[in-house]
């Protein structure tokens, strides 16, 4: 691991062009035509640091691209990289932003973690009570936005050059008053003028560096995916250039420089390696590629480019690769294309039938790795017409895991369902068919023929709308009100829940013995409806004495409800004290065609009704 060591400034070496009127560079951004990549003809030798790393935007830019994580999510990710970088870090840093209740939530139940990678960062506005924010979460290092090009200080923020340069400079002076490592976001970089302010800038930082004893770095941000890997390519656009530049013209040390790059134009994970290669220690990256607009350099891309360039792999679980592709299809419901490499449901599946006969020979013919050793992710063949009816119930068996119900006995392929896909297959190929069959076509036929494989869209409609249930009796049940048991205290709660949840048909909140405690709450329609509970006790309710004997949550099957005549789930939850101990038990009834609704609402809980795999 690379240790920081202060280099001396002796004297200025670029000197700041305070110029009157933006550069805008025209010659390369028009704007009304698609941008120039000029050429100056300037050839690079790579010259890489002696230690390159990753580091880690998936929960600040990679937020900005999707609904946000729950902190629960955060810390199991979290979690997940500090697996996949291992002890040396790899995955060296991650940065969270540090403003809202859930943002604190999330960063501190991963320091409650104690790993030393990847170490976690900040991420604020440029505001010196900020850093203070900083300190007081125990935080070493944050980022802070300091644009650098004319589109952004003459166009954006109104400021000169030299105007924006000394405001900088104070709010990095803040940072080390407070004793935090400032990492200067140099926005947009790939449109500014290096040698007329990037420079300059970078410059005064090494001497305060220099005065202060603090490394002080520098993230490179190609806002909008304009820069470029081709030799011979002109600044401010040339990766290679840019990174040169930093290191061996300016001298700034390469521990202390990050590339953070877009894809706008399909250049991020080039970019990114280049950067790399060219001097730069740190690649800032994010999880699938998760980042505002186009996205940012695709974290598990990088962990597989870090190995190719290095063949490094100590303490290295690129395993770990697909446990978060899974993890992110099942609790987060993001969308993963396919074909995505390396985690997409088909990225090693190959379906041309002369792909297939040589991968039956030899699967390195057409595998890029052992993928079931690396990434364990078997090579997948395709269902062609050589495949039979036995290959068809292996490939049905194989798949099985990924769309079934509770469906656990394997398919003979004697079953009569697999030879009338057979016989489609056959159909297929003797109409001229060349591809092999694919995913979704095996699915759909199962659908037809075997429908008893799998799970319908109506049972994992239901698991979904029985999720969200839980998780909203869940957060009533935790909340500090419920853990009073008091009346006073409940009611209000009560009435917000009706009030927001239009899910929730009714919600009562018990003690031990079965008497209610608070006033039960309804929907304005169905209070009426409901009064003949108004003295009743609970404890013969099947919820209250399952809750009871297990300390469990309870959840019931869909039913019709005497009261109101809708589709109905109950779900019953312990209510704790502060000392975990059961007090009560809330009992909520939903309304399952309004959950139902309300899952079409949240994209994290969108379905793929038609794919055979949670996309």
């Amino acid at each position: 691991m690379s240790t920081f060591q202060l280099q001396p400034v002796p004297r200025p070496a670029f000197a700041l062009a305070d110029v009157k009127e933006p550069q805008l560079c025209r010659e390369q951004f028009p704007y009304t035509q698609v941008p120039r990549i000029l050429f100056d003809g300037t050839l690079l030798a790579p010259q890489p640091p002696a230690d390159i790393w990753i580091t880690d935007t998936s929960f600040r830019d990679g937020q900005q691209a999707r609904p946000p994580y729950r902190p629960e999510q955060i810390v199991d990710l979290y979690t997940l990289l500090h697996r996949l970088g291992g002890p040396q870090g790899l995955i060296r840093q991650c940065e969270f932003f540090v403003y809202s209740k859930r943002d604190r939530e999330a960063l501190e139940g991963c320091q409650a973690l104690g790993y030393e990678f990847p170490q976690i960062t900040g991420w604020i506005r440029a505001n010196a009570e900020d850093f203070k924010l900083v300190k007081a979460l125990g935080l070493r290092e944050t980022g802070i936005l300091t644009s650098v090009s004319d589109y952004h200080l003459f166009l954006k923020l109104k400021k000169s050059r030299a105007k924006a340069m000394d405001e900088y400079l104070g709010i990095v002076k803040s940072a080390l008053d407070e004793g935090i490592v400032p990492r200067c976001h140099f926005e947009d970089i790939t449109r500014a003028d290096i040698y007329g302010f990037c420079l300059p800038f970078a410059e005064e930082l090494l001497r305060l560096s220099q005065e202060s004893g603090i490394p002080i770095k520098v993230r490179l941000c190609d806002t909008l995916g304009y820069g470029v890997s081709y030799q011979g390519a002109a600044l401010p656009r040339s990766v290679p250039r840019l990174a040169h530049a930093f290191c061996r013209e300016l001298g700034f040390p390469s521990e202390r420089l990050e590339w953070h790059g877009h894809n706008d134009f399909h250049h991020v994970h080039g970019n990114a390696a280049s950067a790399w290669l060219y001097g730069i220690s740190a690649l800032n990256a994010s999880l699938l590629g998760f980042g505002e607009r186009c996205g940012n350099p695709p974290l598990e891309a990088a962990v597989i480019e870090y190995l190719q360039l290095t063949g490094n792999s100590e303490g290295i679980d690129t395993r770990v690769i697909t446990e978060i592709a899974d993890y992110l299809r099942a609790n987060v419901h993001a969308e993963i294309a396919s074909n995505y490499p390396f985690v997409g449901s088909e990225f090693n599946t190959t379906r041309a039938g002369i792909h297939a006969d040589g991968i039956l020979k030899n699967p390195e013919i057409y595998n890029i790795f052992d993928t079931g050793l690396i990434l364990g992710r078997p090579l997948v063949v395709g269902v062609t017409d050589k495949s039979g009816m036995a290959g068809i119930a292996h490939w049905l068996n194989e798949y099985a895991s990924e769309f079934a119900g509770t469906r656990v006995e394997p398919i003979s392929k004697r079953h009569p369902g697999v030879r009338r896909i057979y016989d489609w297959i056959m159909d297929q190929y003797a109409q001229g068919r060349t591809t092999s069959i694919s995913p979704a076509e095996m699915i759909a036929q199962t659908k037809r023929h075997l429908p008893e494989v799998i799970e319908s869209d109506f049972q994992r409609t239901k698991q979904d709308v029985m999720s969200k249930a839980r998780l909203l009796a869940d957060r009533i049940a935790k909340s500090a009100e419920a853990q009073t048991m008091a009346a006073e205290h409940i009611r209000p709660l009560l009435k917000q829940v009706v009030r927001s949840e239009a899910t929730v048909q009714f919600v009562v909140v018990v003690d031990l013995d079965g008497n209610r405690v608070s006033h039960y709450q309804t929907q304005p329609d169905d209070a009426s409806r409901y009064r003949p509970l108004l003295a009743e006790n609970f404890a013969s309710h099947d919820w209250f004495a399952s809750v009871k004997s297990s300390g469990e949550p309870f959840i019931s099957d869909l039913y019709v409800s005497k009261f109101t005549g809708e589709m109905t789930m109950t779900i019953a939850h312990p209510v704790h004290n502060l000392a975990g101990e059961v007090v009560g038990i809330i009992d909520v009834d939903f309304d399952f065609a309004e959950l139902t609704k309300l899952l079409s609402f949240l994209p994290e809980d969108i379905l793929a009704a038609e794919s055979p795999y949670r996309v």
